[in-house]
């Protein structure tokens, strides 16, 4: 099984990615890591707890960072994912509590422990993972791969003209992460935008698996209003559940080789651009067999219980 950690802004799409990989044979995921973006930090945390405990799974969640590196803190997505994140559904408090450790502390521990083997998947800003990186020199080397959801090479930007939310949350955490060393795969807009959602598939899940599947087809009412009010009408980006679907089925997507850096300032601040002075190579993921991804999708989250 691959060893995963996902870094996370629950988040609508969110919950569909850490449901898939609970539904997942092919995944250990070895804990969550929180961080702002959708939602606050306390949020976030609060939403990973629930998720975690709705789906059965025991595994930490430690608390990440509550603002961006550099940059002022940007207001949270409420009118993509409602005030608590997931949509229309209103706020619980977990059973648990996050552990002691910090995201990045955490993050720091599970790479050491799992050296040439732990696969990072953040779909949030990647302010800890940064974070983690710059605490640890050996960190870009000891995990497998970085594979995360965020930025667009083609496509353009979902939040600016030039910008994928995730990494406009914070660009100066997105370049330390793309300049690293590390092995990294970008899930973008070019993508995530090829893999739709409808109406349909929700119910679909939810007639299947009644409690998770049904979850998420109530979260999924505020998400396609959302959708809707920016003109599409056929269902909603598999964004986050991309992320995470590739990091075990890398042979339904193609890719290319990039030196990617991150504009951190002015008008296009947030841009995922090709620079022939990158530090180092991304594979850009580019292309998807989609209605296969999204299959596979499926049929995981309808054969939780």
């Amino acid at each position: 099984m691959t060893k995963i950690i996902i870094d996370t802004d629950p988040g609508i799409d969110d919950a569909m990615a850490i449901f898939y990989a609970a539904a997942a044979e092919d995944i250990e995921l070895l804990g969550l890591t929180a961080i702002f973006g959708n939602v606050t930090v306390d949020t976030a945390t609060r939403n990973a707890l629930r998720l975690v405990e709705a789906v059965g799974l025991d595994i930490p969640v430690a608390r990440g960072a509550e603002k961006p590196l550099e940059m002022p803190h940007i207001k949270p997505s409420a009118h993509v994912h409602g005030d608590e994140g997931f949509g229309d559904i209103p706020a619980a408090t977990p059973k648990g509590n996050a552990i002691k450790e910090t995201a990045a502390e955490f993050l720091v521990r599970m790479a050491r422990e799992h050296k040439g083997e732990l696969v990072l998947c953040p779909i949030g800003p990647l302010t800890n993972i940064a974070l983690a990186i710059q605490a640890d020199p050996e960190f870009a080397s000891n995990v497998d791969r970085i594979v995360l959801m965020g930025g667009s090479y083609k496509e353009g930007g979902n939040i600016t003209p030039y910008a994928e939310a995730n990494v406009y949350h914070d660009p100066h955490a997105a370049e330390v992460v793309f300049a690293s060393g590390a092995k990294v795969e970008m899930v973008g807009l070019d993508v995530t935008h090829q893999i739709l959602c409808t109406k349909e598939d929700f119910a679909a899940m939810a007639e299947a698996a009644p409690k998770l599947g049904g979850m998420l087809q109530d979260m999924s009412h505020f998400y396609l209003k959302f959708y809707e009010t920016v003109g599409k009408f056929d269902g909603c980006s598999l964004h986050d559940p991309a992320a995470v679907i590739a990091c075990t089925h890398p042979h339904l997507f193609t890719s290319e080789e990039v030196g990617i850096t991150v504009v951190t300032q002015g008008e296009e601040i947030g841009e995922t651009r090709a620079a022939a002075d990158a530090r180092s190579e991304t594979s850009v993921l580019m292309g998807v067999e989609s209605e296969v991804v999204k299959s596979l999708f499926m049929q995981r989250i309808s054969g939780l219980s």
